[in-house]
């Protein structure tokens, strides 16, 4: 049975999935939508005996159901090759009494790399099932880790181009030096004076602006989005959820049909999200713990029941979750409200206009098997130095937010089942912090230099997405206000 795509803003009609791939976001700017869940149609101990390939192609034929089996094992087989650095692609290790899914395995070591290196392949061949004749330009901002996985999966893509705006002093260096160095005549990268909500909040009123996409559309061009507002990225996220469970279950670790608990460090909301769908598809999860740094919205938001980003804006050592307006929360609270768009639709008015919105009563009853907690500065530091002291494990800040709130979960509900905590980046894209929690002696220091004490330190290689960057010299040096983001793309593509 064929899935179509919805708008969660009811403005746009339905379309198949390659269609919603091409487009990334809806005309009326709403995010696509399944129609609805599928179920796992494999049981879990024959997914089980699957590799990552074998079971993301039994997860993503399930959304995708306009691509031949042919396309999509295709695609699959293009994205999880050689460039990851273990044949596994997604692998646990357990650490402290619980499981880390490690999903930084791939060419820029962090998680986004997950579902940036399929993107491209789905794109290429959605444009090929539909003959689009127009070139499809990239739009995307990123907080951190999209950027750089999105540029090195379409760097140098055939008909396309790729623009990625990011907060200039809102992303580790090592994060920026990746991706001011990226090569590729179709890439552009550029840096804003502002936060990820000013950039995010830049690529969306782009998308939504009709007259642009006209001039663009006369020239040959076409928007879409490597952003997780893109059902594209977010398909196969799903993956790794099932693969995880299916591991654990392979290796006698849980029994079939157990129930596992899921830690998530959550900024846009996409990742969590991926686990709330696997976990409708009839995986056996049952908390969704969903961590959050000082930018604790989403944590006050399901203690509440009331969405407000009228708050101040941290900056933090993990600042992919540096996020104020975690945009795939919307496809959840469409689920939430009973797929009712117009009621969706009225809620994300009021989040431009006002800055908030509250929700049901009924809605938030909806939650329940959502678990929201934050970990301050000084406890995301305290969990890498006690992770590194009784385990001889490293993991960056953003997995000790999610470990150190998913112990907090722990002590308050005594709550004992397996956890997979979601291991979202390298703790060598964060070299500075993670060195600061350990060691302490970081003055004077730059950040490659401690990626080499840490490499010593932990016995593991420094990563060959760092060694690159470490000489390679700065391509993009472009920089600018919020206002001019519009101008910005119409120069790049000569507009």
């Amino acid at each position: 049975m064929e899935v179509f795509y919805n708008s969660t803003r009811g403005g746009a009609s339905p379309v198949k999935a390659s269609q919603a791939i091409l487009k990334g976001l809806a005309e009326d700017g709403g995010l696509y939508v399944p129609d609805r869940i599928p179920a796992l149609d494999r049981s879990l101990k024959e997914l089980s005996e699957m590799d990552y390939r074998q079971t993301a192609y039994e997860v993503m034929k399930l959304y995708l159901t306009d691509f031949t089996e042919e396309e999509l094992k295709n695609c699959i087989d293009r994205a999880y090759d050689s460039k990851f650095d273990t044949e596994i692609i997604a692998p646990t290790a357990e650490a402290g009494g619980a499981w880390y899914l490690e999903l930084f395995h791939g060419p820029t070591i962090a998680f986004k790399d997950m579902a940036l290196s399929i993107l491209p392949h789905l794109m290429i061949t959605s444009a090929r099932k539909n003959e689009l004749k127009k070139e499809i330009v990239i739009l995307t901002a990123t907080s951190g880790d999209t950027g750089k996985a999105a540029l090195a999966g379409f760097a140098g893509v055939k008909g396309t181009k790729i623009v990625v705006f990011y907060p200039k002093d809102g992303v580790s260096p090592i994060q920026e030096r990746q991706m001011v160095t990226q090569e590729g005549e179709n890439t552009l990268v550029v840096g804003i004076r502002g936060n990820f909500d000013d950039a995010q909040r830049g690529v969306k009123e782009i998308f939504s602006d009709r007259e642009l996409a006209e001039e663009m559309s006369a020239a040959g061009y076409q928007f879409s989005s490597a952003n997780s507002i893109n059902i594209g990225r977010l398909v196969p996220q799903i993956c790794y959820y099932v693969y995880a469970y299916c591991s654990l279950l392979r290796q006698g670790r849980i029994k079939e049909g157990e129930r596992i608990n899921v830690a998530v460090p959550t900024g846009n909301f996409g990742n969590i999200l991926a686990a709330f769908y696997a976990r409708s598809m009839g995986l056996p999860v049952g908390k969704l713990i969903c961590a959050s740094n000082e930018n604790k919205v989403l944590y006050d938001f399901l203690r509440t029941g009331v969405y407000d980003r009228n708050r101040p804006f941290v900056l933090t050592a993990s600042p992919s979750m540096d996020i104020l307006i975690s945009s795939n929360l919307e496809r959840l609270i469409y689920c939430i409200a009973g797929n009712n768009a117009a009621k969706n639709r009225n809620l994300m008015e009021s989040l431009y206009s006002e800055g908030k919105y509250e929700i049901t009563a009924e809605m938030k009853a909806a939650l329940e098997d959502f678990y929201g907690n934050f970990a301050a500065e000084e406890e995301t530091f305290a969990e890498i130095r006690r992770l590194y002291g009784e385990c001889g494990y490293v993991v960056d800040t953003h997995t000790a937010v999610a470990s150190a709130v998913y112990r907090k979960y722990v002590e308050e509900t005594g709550d004992g089942a397996a956890a997979v905590i979601v291991s979202t980046a390298s703790p060598f894209k964060f070299t500075r912090s993670v060195m600061k929690a350990i060691d302490g002696s970081i003055e004077g220091k730059d950040d490659f230099s401690l990626a080499d004490e840490l490499s010593e330190l932990s016995g593991v290689k420094v990563p060959r997405a760092v060694e690159e960057v470490r000489s390679a010299p700065v391509l993009h040096d472009k920089q600018c206000e919020p206002g001019e983001m519009d101008k910005i793309v119409k120069e790049f593509l000569g507009l």
